[in-house]
């Protein structure tokens, strides 16, 4: 097998990505601490052609060159918005009819393997902070919970491999059968 250059993946350029049919999720960060962690979700929601990212809290956003260094020209293709508030975007998206998804670990929650997203809904997926998870109140917003199945020692994986994780997965479930 050979290596392909990039020139032979057939990608799509700027322009192209812009005007592309996105997939249903929107990303929603709850106050990252991590600028390398903001900019690989970045670098994850373009190769998912993700509708968009709500950077929420003490986020960082766009420019900035440790965000810039994992996004690798990601912040100019991916749409996304700054808020304050995490719920109070979590609430607006809810109003459109988005499903809300937090990522963590609570009581009741629908294991990711489990979890089956619906073809014409729209979801949102919010991921927490790297100490903290998800807020409370955010939790309690959300239509569903989702976790990572998990089963080594450590209590949880880091958010932009999360991020990977859970979008990779309902990707996946939402274009399997277009792709057949």
């Amino acid at each position: 097998m050979r290596k392909l250059k990039n020139e032979e993946l057939d990608r799509l350029e700027v322009s192209e990505f812009k005007k592309a049919e996105k997939s249903p999720i929107i990303i929603v960060l709850d106050n990252i601490r991590s600028l390398n962690n903001i900019g690989s979700v970045f670098r994850t929601s373009d190769a998912f052609l993700i509708e968009k990212i709500y950077l929420c809290g003490i986020t960082a956003t766009p420019p900035h060159n440790d965000i810039r260094k994992t996004a690798l020209g990601s912040t100019e293709t991916v749409d996304w918005e700054y808020a304050e508030n995490t719920l109070d975007i979590v609430k607006k998206l809810k109003a459109k009819n988005i499903t809300i998804c937090s990522i963590e670990q609570a009581e009741s929650a629908t294991m990711l393997n489990d979890f089956q997203p619906q073809p014409n809904e729209k979801y949102a997926f919010v991921f927490g902070n790297e100490v903290k998870g998800v807020a409370q109140d955010v939790v309690d917003a959300s239509d569903v919970v989702i976790e990572i199945p998990q089963f080594g020692t450590k209590h949880s994986l880091n958010i932009s491999v999360s991020c990977g994780v859970v979008v990779w997965d309902v990707f996946s479930k939402l274009t399997l059968d277009v792709r057949r």
